[in-house]
């Protein structure tokens, strides 16, 4: 009897403790999953190949290590706020936000920290911290491009009226992006253009959108060409490309080639199998094992199973997690927001995995929420916030609908009707 009341007592500590984290953690409880082992994989895979930035600095692995963990913390803090906000917040405040990323990025180009002959951080004044601008403009214009899509859909057979507003405020970001960092441009400009064809433009105004591309390409290299010192970046682009493509041979000793050639090695001698944590040795002689090249690092300790597939697999899940809940939200705007974050964050991840394994020319994009940085890691812990803000109206549907009753029923005592209100359908149109 005794023996029955203490397993009984254990049963239900546990059952409050698993009640007390799914109050906290609500949302779909994978997506959760994937972002804990990710994190996990950030701290085991930066710790083992830091030791080479901390004996440039003249450092310790710790202090690194810690840094590293204040940052993944500041991000779950931020992630675990942003989760319990209703959806619709978010699209209210993106038509401000936008403005704020625009003028941001200005700044950045105007007096942004000059590395490499690219401006991608602003100094934060007496604060001493550094800000990427580019991460904030790529989660607000994904928003802001939802809403749009969302409140112009009946519009968007007319090119002028319903596809010009949104593809203005696209151009306009990713044209502010573009000259310190091409790819993250190219990037963006790629995962917008995926939400209109989501969204229901009809096919026509998409080979319109990319007749536009194509030639806003050519203005681009024509311009380098002419005027290299309008875009200095520009020689850089073009190499890798060009060497990628097999047009220019590299020339021996050139860095970039060496550096995947370096990434290469350390993927060779990770093998199949895994070799455990430590055992790593291109951190030595492989540049930014801990940022850019993660992936060849973590497959050389973990395999290529284990850690190069298992990876792959992790941000597959988190994409198709993200897919069940764009369709199955219901309003237009959960649904777009939903898929535009998880293909930008995957497509991302993809990107920088391709760089590793010589799929994809050089990129300095970071492998979400596995690399070593600071405002990268919070603003992906923020896309990912937003989409487990969505994912509740799919797996709590009841206490979601309280809150958007609550927030229509302030709306109405403030005079601003039901405007946010959408009719219950998903993500998708018919073209």
């Amino acid at each position: 009897m005794g023996l029955l009341s203490h397993e009984q007592a254990a049963s239900g500590g546990n059952s409050t403790l698993h009640k007390r984290i799914g109050a906290w953690l609500e949302g779909d409880k994978v997506i959760w999953m994937v972002t804990l082992i990710l994190s996990l994989c950030s701290l085991l895979a930066v710790y083992s190949a830091i030791s080479s930035l901390a004996y440039k600095t003249d450092g310790s692995s710790l202090r690194f290590l810690f840094k590293q963990g204040i940052m993944l913390s500041i991000g779950w803090g931020v992630m675990l706020l942003t989760h319990k906000v209703n959806f619709r917040y978010f699209s209210r405040i993106s038509q401000v936000l936008i403005w704020v990323a625009g003028i941001l990025l200005i700044l950045t180009l105007i007096f942004g920290a000059d590395i490499n002959e690219a401006k991608r951080w602003l100094r934060i004044p007496f604060v001493g911290f550094t800000l990427q601008t580019s991460d904030f403009a790529k989660v607000v214009l994904v928003t802001f491009v939802a809403r749009e899509l969302t409140q112009r859909r009946m519009q968007l057979h007319d090119f002028r009226n319903g596809v010009m507003p949104i593809l203005i405020p696209i151009a306009v970001i990713c044209g502010l992006i573009l000259p310190a960092d091409f790819s993250t441009a190219a990037m963006l400009a790629i995962v917008c253009v995926g939400m209109l064809f989501i969204g229901g433009i009809p096919w026509r105004h998409l080979f319109r959108i990319a007749g536009f591309g194509v030639i806003a390409l050519v203005v681009l290299y024509g311009i380098g060409k002419t005027a290299p010192e309008v875009l200095p970046r520009f020689g850089t682009w073009a190499g890798r490309i060009e060497r990628f493509a097999g047009i220019d041979k590299a020339a021996e000793g050139d860095a970039l080639d060496y550096q995947i050639e370096l990434a290469q090695v350390a993927i060779n001698r990770g093998g199949l199998l895994p070799h455990g944590p430590g055992t790593g040795t291109s951190r030595n002689f492989l540049p930014h094992p801990y940022s850019d090249m993660i992936y060849a690092f973590i497959i050389e300790e973990w395999g290529a199973i284990m850690g190069g597939l298992g990876l792959v697999m992790l941000y597959l899940i988190l994409l198709f997690r993200t897919i069940r809940i764009s369709t199955r939200c219901p309003r237009h705007f959960g649904g777009l927001l939903a898929m535009g974050l998880g293909i930008l964050l995957v497509f991302q991840a993809m990107i920088n995995m391709a760089v590793a394994v010589r799929l994809f020319p050089t990129t300095g994009q970071p492998l979400p929420l596995v690399s070593y940085g600071g405002t990268s890691m919070v603003f992906t812990c923020l896309a990912i916030g937003m989409i487990l803000a969505v994912s509740r109206s799919v797996t709590d549907p009841k206490g979601w609908e309280k809150t958007s009753d609550a927030m229509d029923a302030r709306d109405h005592e403030r005079g601003t009707g039901n405007r946010f209100i959408e009719p219950e359908n998903s993500a998708t149109s018919e073209r």
